[in-house]
């Protein structure tokens, strides 16, 4: 044992704020509903990025795809839609980004590398890794709860892992990480 999972969130809507759960079923593509959504300019098609409008790091998604294309015209001033985006979620990297608690504070410390951002990790498991660094985990499996993650690499804003589905499961708040 190495630590436990201090909380979990899930982002409905890619580049949107996320929202805390007790517990979230994890396939292989992922924690079911996160980023299952993308934000796409209703007059162009082209996608809504955090990058270009930070005001969408403002709004809670809800999940409901209706509510939530309402809420963003109203704070963004413009027609926007929801887009499902074919199969799976709507992820960059890896189907399950990992941050501990201690990386966090390493980084508010400013224990970063040059290049490398502190803000906002976006992270859909928050660990408690008294003695450990999940950095130290790339090549390696790791099992929360029952699920089982193979890690992959460090993120490019540094903090954290990113990590593939080898056994999907349920992992809950207080679950057990053992390496």
């Amino acid at each position: 044992m190495v630590g436990s999972v201090a909380s979990i969130s899930v982002y409905p809507v890619k580049s949107l704020a996320g929202r805390s759960v007790p517990a979230a079923l994890v396939d292989p593509a992922g924690l079911r509903g996160d980023r299952a959504y993308a934000v796409v300019d209703a007059d162009t098609g082209e996608r809504v990025t955090v990058k270009t409008t930070p005001e969408l790091r403002q709004v809670v998604a809800t999940g409901d795809a209706e509510a939530d294309t309402i809420t963003l015209t109203e704070v963004l001033g413009r027609p926007v839609r929801l887009d499902a985006g074919g199969e799976g979620p709507q992820v960059d990297a890896a189907a399950v980004h990992l941050v501990s608690r201690q990386a966090i504070d390493r980084a508010e410390a400013g224990d970063v590398p040059d290049g490398c951002s502190a803000d906002d990790p976006r992270a859909n498991v928050l660990l408690d890794l008294p003695d450990g660094d999940e950095r130290t985990w790339v090549g390696r499996t790791v099992r929360v709860g029952d699920v089982e993650l193979y890690v992959t690499r460090t993120p490019k804003h540094c903090l954290g892992v990113y990590a593939e589905v080898r056994r999907p499961g349920e992992i809950t708040v207080g679950d057990v990480v053992r390496l």
